[in-house]
This record gives C-alpha cells, sequence and structure tokens, in this order.
C-alpha cells in the first residue's frame, strides 16, 4: 500500500512540476527574446532529463550497467512513439524549419552513432558489449558542440521581435518569478520521477523480471515521465516548440551527456541484445525525421500520433516475448 500511495505522490508531483515548467520556460523565452525552441531543445530536456542522468549514473556506479545502458536506450525510444505519439494525437504539433532540418537529424545522428559503437564494441563470444572512456569522451566533445550550436542559434534569433500579445502575457510576471517556476519544475519533476521509479523498479524486481527487462521498459518509461508530463502540457498550452524541442533535445541529451558522463565515470558493460534495442531507437528516429520531413506542412497530427503509438505498442510486445 505505501509503495502504490508513494507511486501516486510522485505522480501528483510530476502533474504540478511539468506545469511550472512549461510556464516558467516558455515566459523566461519570450522574456529576454530566446526561441522557445532553444529552450525546448535546453533547459527544459535537461530538466527533464535529470531522473535519466541519476538512475544511470547511479546505476553505472552500482555496477548494473544493463539498467543504466536500457534506461538511456529505452527513454529515447518512449520519447519519439510513445511520448510524441500521444502528444499529436492531442493536438496538432508544428515543426518549425530548422528543427526538421537540423535538430532532428542531430537526434538521428547520435542515435546511430550509438548503434555504430555498440555494433564495434560487441563481443559475440562473451555476449556482451562495453562503453569505456573514449566512447565517452567522444560523446562529450560532440555534446560540446551541440551546445556551441545552441549558443549560436540563440544569437541568431536575439534580435527578433516579441509578438505584442506575448508581451501583454508576461509584463505581469517579473524575470525572477519565471525562473523560479521553472527551476521549482525541474524539482519537483526530478523528486516525483525518482519516487516512481523506485517504487515501480520495486515491483518488477518483485516478479521476478530482468535488469535489462525493467530499464528498457518500467525505468526508461518511469525516467520518461517528466517529458511525457511536459510535453503533453505544452500541448495543450499550444507550446509545440517547447513539446517537441523538449523530446528532441532529451534524445540528444541522453545519449551525448548521460551516456558520455557515465561512461567516462566507469565503463558500461551491457548485455549484447542491447544492441537490438539501439537498432530500434535508430529506427524510431529514421521514422519521426521521415514523418515530419516528407509529411504534410511539417506537422505531427493524429495519423502520425497513431502510427508512434502502434509502433510502441508492436516495441513492448516484443520485449514481452524476449524476456
Amino acid at each position: 500500500m505505501m509503495t502504490v500511495v508513494l507511486f501516486l505522490v510522485g505522480l501528483s508531483l510530476l502533474v504540478l512540476g511539468s506545469d511550472w515548467l512549461v510556464r516558467g520556460g516558455s515566459g523566461v523565452a519570450k522574456k529576454f527574446r530566446i526561441p522557445d525552441i532553444v529552450i525546448g531543445l535546453t533547459i527544459v530536456s535537461m530538466g527533464t532529463s535529470l531522473p535519466e542522468l541519476l538512475v544511470s549514473l547511479f546505476a553505472a556506479l552500482k555496477g548494473s550497467s544493463d539498467i543504466a545502458m536500457g534506461n538511456v536506450v529505452g527513454s529515447n525510444i518512449v520519447n519519439i512513439l510513445f511520448i510524441l505519439g500521444l502528444s499529436a494525437l492531442i493536438g496538432q504539433l508544428t515543426v518549425k524549419k530548422n528543427t526538421t532540418y537540423v535538430e532532428i537529424p542531430i537526434a538521428l545522428g547520435t542515435a546511430l552513432l550509438l548503434s555504430l559503437m555498440g555494433l564495434i564494441s560487441a563481443d559475440s563470444l562473451s555476449g556482451t558489449g562495453a562503453m569505456g572512456l573514449t566512447h565517452g569522451i567522444i560523446l562529450l566533445i560532440l555534446f560540446g558542440l551541440f551546445l556551441y550550436y545552441m549558443l549560436w542559434m540563440t544569437k541568431q534569433n536575439r534580435n527578433q521581435e516579441v509578438e505584442a500579445d506575448d508581451k501583454a502575457a508576461i509584463t505581469g510576471k517579473s524575470p525572477l518569478l519565471l525562473v523560479g517556476m521553472l527551476v521549482a519544475g525541474i524539482v519537483l519533476l526530478a523528486w516525483g520521477a525518482d519516487l516512481c521509479v523506485k517504487n515501480a523498479v520495486l515491483i518488477a524486481r518483485s516478479w521476478g523480471a530482468s535488469e535489462t527487462l525493467i530499464g528498457l521498459t518500467l525505468v526508461a518509461a518511469g525516467t520518461s515521465l517528466p517529458e511525457l508530463f511536459t510535453s503533453v502540457v505544452a500541448t495543450i498550452r499550444k507550446e509545440s516548440d517547447i513539446a517537441i524541442g523538449n523530446v528532441v533535445g532529451s534524445n540528444i541529451f541522453n545519449i551525448l551527456f548521460i551516456l558520455g558522463i557515465s561512461s567516462v565515470i566507469h565503463p558500461l558493460q551491457y548485455s549484447i541484445e542491447m544492441i537490438t534495442d539501439m537498432g530500434v531507437m535508430s529506427v524510431t528516429s529514421l521514422l519521426l525525421f521521415v514523418l515530419v520531413f516528407f509529411g504534410k506542412r511539417h506537422t505531427l497530427g493524429r495519423m502520425e500520433g497513431i502510427i508512434f503509438l502502434l509502433a510502441y505498442a508492436a516495441y513492448l510486445y516484443f520485449l514481452i516475448q524476449r524476456g
């Protein structure tokens, strides 16, 4: 009973935290003339990825590399197939040109890079793969380049005009209050996700599930709850840039920074079957790129949402069958 209560408390914190994060992030973007997509790709995405960061770091240090790797790979799959799928069902998501031609391809490239690293480091005899210091350094260098690109894009858009209605909407809130809402939202999301994940894992282990399955399903879904609530709330509030930027930015952050820093701190040795899941992650990233690039007016609507959700259901069935 206590486990269920703590799980529900975590969900409540996620709901409140996601609302504050979106309100604060959107307000900061408009107040300081920062593009919403930049806020979504950086502050919001990194804030909602705090659970993935903490879970992967602690899992790596404790020697549970399958959970550390499964958490990131599974979260990236959940982000695209389930979170964007559900968000697209709730409301049409309009993808800006820069996101279509730059940020989404970057997310696809990082997924393919991780899959390539997995294939190269795989040892069929031992049935394991590994990511060490060299892999981690490469990922962190690429993350630094991504941050530099974000800084450049912010400067390019610094002088953009803020619409009159946006100005009116934020004049009543001070920058300090908006930043406070943003930070408080991140804290509540991290706290709520921690409660949800810990209690979900306790239940799963009592059922005798493997660490790989736990990492790819319960832990991945649990640590993706901040992204879920944030993107859904952003969609309802007509903040498409934050909804999409949150998912795309989180996927990039998960691979380049979380796996990068985890590999540098402690080598990650994982089951070779994880390479299949890396391939699924790459395919889902490619699917997002194709649907946005060739879709109607670069939007994600109900049809795309249904495709994503059906694909996620098929993936869950595959995981359950694999055990």
